[in-house]
Formats: C-alpha cells, structure tokens, sequence
C-alpha cells in the first residue's frame, strides 16, 4: 500500500488506502516507522475530511506526536475540521507553548467550542458532548421535525438520533427518537408524541455513571443539562464507550474481517454461452 512515491502517484492518490476506514487507517499509522507515516499521511492528506477523521481515531501519544511534526497553522487546519470535543482533547494534550497559538488559529466557530468543552473535566459528560443538539418547540410538527432533522447535515451523525423538545431559555422538556418521528402522525405537534421525562445528565457528571444510565434506559444519547435544566449539549455512546473500555482491551489485536470476494467483471458473454437459467 505504500514504497516508493513515484510508483505511489502511479497508481492514483489513494489506492488501497483510500478504501480503509478512518480507524484502520489509525492503525497503519501507530505501527508505520517515520517514512511510512509521512507517506500514509501525505495521501490522506488530499482529503481534508478523512485527514480530520483518522486523527480523530489515533490514540492520544501518537495524535500529539503527529500534529507536533506541523506548524500551528496546520494543526489548526487539522483540528477544525474534527469534533469539538476531540479537538478539545487534542489540545488539551499539546505542549503548553503550543496550545494558545494552535487555538488562535482556529476558526472562530470552532474555537468557540473548544474553549467551551475545554472548561470541563475531559472524563465527564461535559468534557464528552457535542455542542450541536437538534432542538425545537413542542408546538413544531412531526413533519418539520423531520424536514430538520433531514437538513442538518453539520450536526455529528451519532448526535443525530434524537429530537429534543426545548422551552424558554432552552429549557430541555422532551425528547423523541427520529425513529419514533417516522412512526408518527406527520401533523401532530412533538409535545404530543415526546417523553415528557427524558433521562438527562449534568455537565459534571462522570462518564462511567453516564455509561450506567445508557445501559438502564438502552440509550444512544444523552442530553447534558445545567442546574436549570437549559440544554448544553449530548453526549453519544461511541464516546462514552472510548473512555471506558480499557487501554489493554482497545490495543488488543481485532477480530478479522469476513472474507468479502468479489467477482471481477469478465467479457460479455454471447446469450447461447450463457449457462442455462441464466
């Protein structure tokens, strides 16, 4: 998958690499020496969003080894394409000499978001969630519900399994499932349809209790309210399961892969070549 880089350009920008996921893509580089790293790195780099996905999959040690190579500019790049939350940490992990520059040159979006994630224990539903939360009136109609929720294509996928039904002051009230939406009268309003006393948790709140309450209630999210109950944010389940499954566990060597065989296309054959029932 990677060698010598003229033959590399050869044969396309990403080759095999470009078909892995982000995760094993992570994997390649925490094993890959120096050179096979800048190799690997210099493919994925032509596509921002993979760059920022498989940074965001590196284990810390190697995720800061890495981005300490590049200039803050670059990290700042990098780590405004990422989760806030994942950005936050990245920073978090950074040379103290490095964190301010790197932060200075966030867009200023994103670094609204950091600075608010960074002002929370990393380990606690806080430090956890996404800032980015679906919400609407209850007086909203399933059907706009689901035209949002269609739209909202910057909210984080995982984040996305949920409406919440918000008050004054975004006041959490409910919240109903997207797949709850689909089973709904499209006219009714979602105060009608919503649980009107949805498990939430507080911004301090430790992630192994967070962990605890998605197991109870069979969540994929949780909303992270303050002591007033006003909406900050959600914390997902492949977040909370990064933080508590063991270092030992998550290092383990993975399960292979099914064998997927896929037939190479082969010359037309003529219609009395063809075998019988075909």
């Amino acid at each position: 998958m990677i060698g010598h880089a003229r033959s590399a350009r050869v044969r396309g920008p990403f080759a095999r690499l470009g078909r892995l996921k982000p995760a094993d893509l992570a994997d390649l580089l925490e094993d890959a020496n120096r050179t096979e790293s800048h190799e690997i790195l210099q493919t994925v780099h032509a596509d921002p969003e993979l760059e920022a996905d498989v940074f965001e999959e590196l284990e810390p040690e190697s995720q800061t080894r890495l981005l300490g190579e590049r200039s803050d500019a670059e990290i700042a790049q990098v780590l405004g394409r990422m989760r806030a939350d994942d950005a936050a940490d990245a920073i978090n992990d950074l040379p103290q000499s490095r964190r301010q520059p790197v932060l200075d040159a966030l867009p200023a979006g994103q670094r609204t978001k950091v600075l608010t994630l960074m002002g929370f224990n990393p380990s606690s539903a806080g430090g956890l969630m996404a800032l980015d939360v679906l919400s609407m009136v209850g007086s909203s109609t399933v059907a706009e519900a689901l035209r949002s929720a269609g739209e909202a294509r910057a909210l984080q996928s995982q984040a996305l399994t949920s409406v919440y039904v918000v008050g004054e002051e975004r006041r959490l009230l409910g919240v109903v499932t997207l797949v709850e939406l689909l089973q709904a009268d499209p006219a009714a309003r979602l105060d009608e349809v919503a649980d009107r006393d949805p498990v939430r948790a507080g911004p301090d709140t430790d992630v192994e209790d967070v962990a605890l309450l998605m197991t109870d209630y069979n969540l994929l999210t949780v909303p992270v309210v303050d002591d007033e109950d006003r909406i900050l944010g959600v914390i997902t389940v492949d977040d909370v399961l990064e933080t508590v499954i063991p270092d030992d566990w998550r290092r383990r060597e993975p399960a292979p892969h099914p064998a997927h065989h896929m037939e190479e296309p082969g010359p037309e054959r003529a219609p009395h070549d063809r075998p019988p029932g075909s």
